[in-house]
C-alpha cells in the first residue's frame, strides 16, 4: 500500500500540536508497518523534521505554503498532480486541509472546528473562509478523524454528517514532560520568575485562549492573598487584541505577569515541570495538550468545563466557567493555599495521564486508517 501524508508542519523547532501530532503519530506508523511506503509531502526542503527509514521517501513540491491561496494552490496543483501521477491509494491529512477534488481516497484529521464557534476571533474574513472549506472536506474526505468526542460530535452536528463517518483519535504528549528535580526547578524559577513559584500557562496568544480574563483572574487573586506567586505565559501574541494589551497595562499586578514568548523545547519541558500549577481557561480546544503534559510533569491543572476539556482531564483538575474570572481565580487560591487538593490532583493526573499516549494515537489512527481503505 502507498500512503502519502501531507507533512507540511513538520517544521523543525516550530511544530505546534498538529505538527506534534503528525511527527509522533507517523513516527510509529512507519517503524510498525515496514511492508507501507509512506510518500511525506513537504512545501519546502529546509527546516523540516525529517523521519528517515527504508519505507519513507520525501517528496518536495512548491509553492512554501506561506499564505492560505498558497495552501490552496499546493494542494490543488501540486498536490493533486503528483497524487493522480504516483498512483497513491490514500492520502492522509493530519491538519485537515485536502485537495478540491479528490483522485485517491482520503482520511483527514480535523482537529477542532474553533472557527466555525468563533469566527471573530480570527482576522476579518478568515473564519467564515476556514468554516466554509473545512464543512467541504469533512464532506469530501472518505473518512474524517478527529481528536476528542466532542470533536467528533461537534464536527457532526455542525456539518451534517454522520458520527460514523468520524474515528476519535486521541492526542498523546511529549513523553519529555515529566518531573524534575528541586535542583532544576530552582534555577528555573530563578531565571523566570525571580525565585518564586508560578502559576503557567502555554499555547499562542489567540483571543479563543482567553488569556484576558486569565489576566484578570490572578490580578485578583494578588489583590485578595498577597501572595508572591508569579504568572509566567509562554506563547507568542498572534492577533493579540488591543483591548487585551490595554487590559494587561490596566493591572495592577503587571509586574508579576511574565512573557517568555517562543522557548526551545528543553526550556519548555522545564518550565511545565517547575510550575505551581497550570492554567488553561481556554473558551475552546478540540483536546488541549497542554492538560496533558501537566499531569506527566506531575503538575495540578485548572482547566475549562467546556468543550473537550472535561473530557481530557476527566476528575484530576479543578474545572471552571471559562467566562468567570471569580471562578478562576478561586481556583488559583485553592492550588496555592491547599495542598491536601493539590497532592490529590498531582496524583490523579498522573493517572490520567497514561491514558493519552502518542502509542495510542498511532493505534487509532491506523485503525482509521484501515478503515478508510475498506
Amino acid at each position: 500500500m502507498k500512503i502519502a501524508v501531507n507533512t507540511r508542519l513538520l517544521l523543525t523547532g516550530k511544530m505546534d500540536g498538529i505538527g506534534k501530532f503528525t511527527y509522533e503519530s507517523f513516527r510509529l506508523l512507519v517503524a510498525q508497518h515496514p511492508d507501507v511506503h509512506f510518500y511525506f509531502l513537504y512545501d519546502r526542503k529546509s527546516g523540516i523534521e525529517k523521519i528517515e527509514s527504508k519505507n519513507v521517501t520525501h517528496i518536495f513540491l512548491d509553492p512554501v505554503t506561506r499564505h492560505p491561496w498558497l495552501l490552496q494552490w499546493w494542494l490543488n496543483f501540486s498536490v493533486r498532480r503528483w497524487l493522480a501521477k504516483h498512483k497513491i491509494d490514500l492520502f492522509v491529512s493530519p491538519d485537515g486541509w485536502l485537495p478540491n477534488k479528490s483522485i485517491c481516497k482520503t482520511l483527514t484529521v480535523i482537529h477542532d472546528i474553533n472557527f466555525y464557534h468563533y469566527p471573530q476571533k480570527l482576522r476579518w474574513g478568515w473564519g467564515a473562509w476556514y468554516n466554509r472549506k473545512f464543512k467541504e472536506y469533512a464532506h469530501q474526505a472518505t473518512r474524517v478523524a478527529s481528536v476528542s468526542e466532542f470533536s467528533k460530535s461537534d464536527i457532526a452536528s455542525a456539518y451534517n454528517i454522520s458520527l460514523q463517518k468520524i474515528d476519535v483519535v486521541y492526542n498523546g504528549a511529549d513523553i519529555r514532560f515529566a518531573p524534575i528535580s528541586d535542583s532544576d526547578k530552582a534555577k528555573i524559577k530563578q531565571q523566570y520568575s525571580q525565585g518564586e513559584d508560578y502559576f503557567f500557562f502555554i499555547g499562542s496568544l489567540y483571543e479563543r485562549k482567553n488569556i484576558a480574563r486569565m489576566l484578570l483572574a490572578f490580578d485578583a487573586f494578588k489583590k485578595q492573598s498577597k501572595h508572591p506567586l508569579k504568572f509566567v505565559i509562554a506563547g507568542r501574541a498572534i492577533w493579540w487584541s488591543n483591548e487585551t494589551k490595554d487590559l494587561y497595562e490596566s493591572l495592577q499586578y503587571k509586574q508579576d505577569v511574565i512573557f517568555t514568548n517562543r522557548v526551545t523545547n528543553e526550556e519548555l519541558y522545564k518550565l511545565m515541570a517547575s510550575a505551581h500549577a497550570l492554567v488553561y481557561a481556554s473558551l475552546f480546544e478540540g483536546f488541549g495538550i497542554p492538560i496533558v503534559e501537566a499531569m506527566q510533569c506531575h503538575i495540578p491543572v485548572i482547566t475549562s468545563n467546556v468543550s473537550s476539556m472535561p473530557e481530557i482531564a476527566g476528575d484530576a483538575a479543578l474545572l471552571v466557567d471559562p467566562t468567570n474570572t471569580n471562578e478562576i481565580t478561586v481556583a488559583m487560591e485553592t492550588l496555592a493555599s491547599n495542598s491536601t487538593v493539590r497532592n490529590k490532583l498531582i496524583e490523579a493526573g498522573a493517572a490520567r495521564a497514561a491514558l493519552f499516549t502518542w502509542q495510542r494515537t498511532a493505534t487509532l489512527l491506523w485503525e482509521s486508517i484501515q478503515k478508510t481503505m475498506r
